[in-house]
């Protein structure tokens, strides 16, 4: 099934009952705490990734083929902030999910789709693992389910936890599992099933707070997501501005990407080795949250520049509509404007 044509059909046909997007955030911020302790493990240890918790917005642009050329990274240099030569304007490529949902249960579909480093496997601690997680608030009429999709790659089977007791084996899909004893419980239909690179999948449906649905329901759309999932993915997100060709050495490690009203998807990437810490935060931040003196153009943008105690920001302001990007880190002066002037921005 194509989620993209899934979820605008199922846009249009809810659009008169599209949540507020405060509303969504306070649900997604609600999921993050009902999750049992072990599934937050990963994301305790993520290296360097801003973990926004973002309000889902409209319409999803999901399972597009993603293009030829993804984010390149590569050659530059971090010089002087002046020496720097902005590149010619380039679009803003899109980013691939590393697995797509091949089904999602019928109703809007509003989403956080993020790339999280969760930390070193048990074989090579230098070298960082990823995972992909979708996010999903799926409003039907006035049934709101959540949906939570997650590779857990460092996380066996065996390891699984549910907030309604213990499990129960499952195949699904023709993946081994464990799935949630009682449905109806606090945590709603949780699922682990084996990942085919090691780990687990991680599939959860429950009704969001003041919505109602039975425990039938949660367990049928539960195992229908879980069963659909494909690897390796083709979804792509599209972000709020990209990354050009960042200084050597340099390459983005995670992003978040959300959907949010008229201003459009916010974004966030981690950049560095990738192996070590700290890495850069690139983000869209808020006006409110700029600080500092004024610094070099970039791009044609005014600045704002602020060391603390070695901690350096540097703001540029309206580089997204009327939202300041912050570029971030415990990196050389030089260095975070090298990253600035590479950043591909709006139009």
């Amino acid at each position: 099934m194509d989620i993209e044509n899934l979820i605008k059909d199922t846009f249009t046909a809810h659009e008169p009952d599209a949540p507020d997007s405060g509303q969504v955030l306070a649900a997604t911020r609600q999921r993050l705490d009902r999750r049992p302790a072990v599934v937050s493990r990963p994301l305790a240890v993520a290296a360097g990734v801003v973990l926004l918790v973002l309000a889902a917005g409209t319409v999803a642009a999901l399972n597009r083929p993603a293009p030829d050329n993804q984010v390149a990274t590569g050659a530059g240099q971090a010089g002087a902030p002046a020496a720097v030569e902005a590149p010619a304007k380039a679009a803003i490529a899109e980013l691939t999910m590393p697995y797509s949902l091949g089904w999602l249960p019928p109703g809007q579909a509003d989403y956080l789709a993020r790339r999280i480093n969760t930390g070193s496997s048990a074989a090579n601690h230098d070298k960082p693992v990823y995972g992909g997680e979708y996010m999903l608030t799926v409003t039907s009429g006035r049934q709101v389910l959540l949906v939570d999709v997650q590779e857990m790659r460092m996380m066996p089977v065996e390891h699984a936890a549910f907030k309604s007791g213990p499990g129960r084996p499952v195949t699904i899909g023709g993946r081994a599992g464990v799935e949630s004893s009682h449905s109806d419980g606090p945590g709603g239909y949780e699922v682990y099933l084996t990942h085919p690179e090691g780990g687990s999948l991680y599939v959860n449906v429950a009704a969001q707070p003041g919505s109602t649905a039975t425990a039938q329901q949660l367990t049928d759309a539960g195992r229908r997501v879980a069963e659909n999932v494909t690897f390796p993915g083709k979804t792509t997100v599209t972000p709020a501005f990209g990354l050009g060709k960042l200084p050597d050495g340099l390459r983005m490690c995670t992003f978040d990407v959300e959907k949010s009203g008229p201003s459009g998807p916010r974004t966030g990437y981690s950049v560095g080795t990738c192996s070590t810490l700290p890495a850069i935060q690139v983000h869209i931040g808020e006006a409110v949250q700029v600080s500092g003196t004024a610094g070099q153009p970039v791009q044609g943008h005014a600045t704002r520049y602020v060391d603390e105690n070695g901690y350096r920001t540097l703001w540029i302001l309206n580089a997204v509509h009327d939202a300041p990007i912050a570029v971030a880190g415990h990196n050389a002066q030089a260095e975070l404007y090298a990253i600035a002037e590479r950043l591909v921005l709006p139009r």
